[in-house]
């Protein structure tokens, strides 16, 4: 996808494609975080949950900003490959849910917004 079409907003005040990709990036880092335990602060943007698409948009930046998805997709995947089924019904650390609840709250997380770019994919 070129940045003119991830940054084409299928109308006022709603998210376009680009910007659903860094919130879901974002959501992978924080199910990552609290996975591992590691602290707030080392995502690669400013800012949390939804980050404003660059205006006007640029191909450097989309592709440094949809890097982010398969980066932190590594990074979630390995830190689920760690744990064992017995795992999946321990809480996280420091969190409330449990784990394998962590882990299928990020991947319906993803599955929703990848419907989603597809919907305005189609619409642009």
């Amino acid at each position: 996808m070129r940045a003119a079409r991830a940054a084409w907003r299928p109308g006022p005040g709603r998210h376009n494609a680009w910007e659903i990709a860094i919130h879901a990036a974002y959501w992978k880092y924080a199910a990552w975080r609290r996975l591992t335990g590691q602290q707030r602060g080392s995502f690669a943007r400013r800012g949390s949950n939804w980050f404003e698409a660059p205006t006007p948009p640029s191909e450097a930046a989309w592709r440094k900003d949809a890097a982010l998805l398969p980066q932190y997709h590594r990074m979630l995947r390995a830190s689920v490959s760690q744990f064992s089924d017995a795992d999946l019904g321990r809480r996280a650390p420091g969190g409330k849910e449990t784990i394998g609840r962590l882990v299928r709250g990020i991947a319906a997380h993803d599955l929703y917004h990848a419907g989603q770019i597809q919907l305005i994919k189609r619409l642009s």
